[in-house]
């Protein structure tokens, strides 16, 4: 592989830092008692074309019996079943969003194979009820419906989009029985110094002429007392609250690289640096282009070198995301990108969280 390099350093190059976009309260908190709550259950997927749990499996064999006795008045035995081969026992999860859900809404569903069964595609899920995670919670929720892969590749996991509908309101709860709200910081910015910069703020903004009414409880948890006149109507409050404005170099974002190797991609998040390193790879190669005392452009000397240093500006760090800029422009293969990356994180050179997802 031989590129100009004068074009290599110009990608790796730093690009000048766009200006910082504005950040909010609500870019880095969330409201306690507004989380998001997973209901469960475990049902059976029918349909499938052999590739069920079949006689392997007493408790699917079980439940299936059980479920036809009790729709069909039968009396069915789980040894009559233990020939079926087109019923898989699945565990089914749903992700309520943290605004609440009321009753008739729909969210979607994953469904995981409980047992031995080798695909569940082509299979549909028979009305399951979901319950919430804790022992003797009623029930929230019924799921149903075709199951749809989400990799080819793992094909004992899937989705059923609006697969479960909601039976039962699940509220957010804003505020405590005394009209006080607590904002929960991430775990990136869950510092004494911005805990105590927003309690400021609130202040600032919330009640300028008034006593406080917020303060920093610890680093995480800045509690704020609602006026008495604002805890009947608070959807004004605490929409201002959200959008109050924050120094943006303040504010911590965390860097992270994903590298999905099947699809070979790399997808990052923040800012992700890279201390100075030294690049040799295989399929790596860099032309270089110096000329003599009299330039000619009919006689370059020619330089090849199978490694290049990445710190153009002699400052000690650069960007991934230049790097990869660079490696699209000199076609390093996608294999090639991510070992490289993945080498430059097990050295200790990349500043980010690196995950890795087969």
């Amino acid at each position: 592989m031989k590129r100009n390099a004068q074009t290599f350093t110009l990608l790796i190059i730093l690009m000048i830092a766009a200006p910082s976009q504005a950040v909010q309260v609500q870019d880095i908190v969330r409201i306690k008692g507004a989380e998001s709550n997973k209901l469960i259950g475990m049902g059976l997927v029918l349909g499938l074309r052999g590739t069920g749990d079949g006689s392997k499996s007493a408790t699917t064999m079980r439940r299936l019996a059980a479920m036809m006795n009790r729709l069909d008045d039968a009396s069915v035995t789980p040894i009559e079943l233990k020939d079926t081969k087109n019923v898989a026992v699945v565990y089914v999860t749903a992700k309520l969003p943290g605004a609440g859900v009321r009753e008739g809404d729909t969210v979607d569903i994953q469904i995981a194979s409980a047992g031995p069964a080798s695909s569940l595609e082509g299979g549909r899920l028979v009305i399951t009820p979901l319950v919430g995670p804790i022992p003797g919670s009623p029930v929230f929720a019924y799921a149903e419906g075709a199951v749809t892969l989400e990799d080819v590749n793992i094909p004992t996991v899937g989705t059923i989009q609006n697969g479960a509908t909601l039976t039962r309101d699940v509220l957010a709860q804003y505020m405590d029985q005394f009209g006080r709200m607590t904002l929960v910081l991430d775990h990136q910015n869950a510092t004494w110094p911005m805990a105590n910069t927003i309690a400021m703020l609130v202040n600032d903004v919330m009640a300028p002429d008034a006593p406080p009414i917020a303060f920093a409880m610890d680093q995480k948890n800045v509690v704020v007392q609602l006026p008495p006149r604002e805890q009947r109507n608070p959807s004004a409050f605490i929409a201002q609250l959200l959008e109050i404005q924050l120094d943006p170099t303040l504010v911590r974002t965390e860097a992270r690289v994903v590298i999905n190797q099947r699809t070979k991609t790399i997808v990052m998040t923040g800012n992700v640096q890279m201390s100075p390193v030294v690049i040799s790879h295989p399929n790596l190669t860099i032309t270089t282009m110096t000329p003599p005392v009299e330039y000619t452009q009919d006689n370059p000397k020619v330089d090849t070198n199978d490694f290049v240093g990445i710190d153009p500006t002699r400052r000690g760090g650069v960007r991934l995301a230049d790097l990869l800029a660079a490696f699209n422009q000199l076609k390093v293969p996608p294999a090639d990108r991510i070992e490289i990356v993945k080498e430059i994180h097990r050295s200790g050179k990349l500043h980010a969280k690196l995950i890795i997802k087969d």
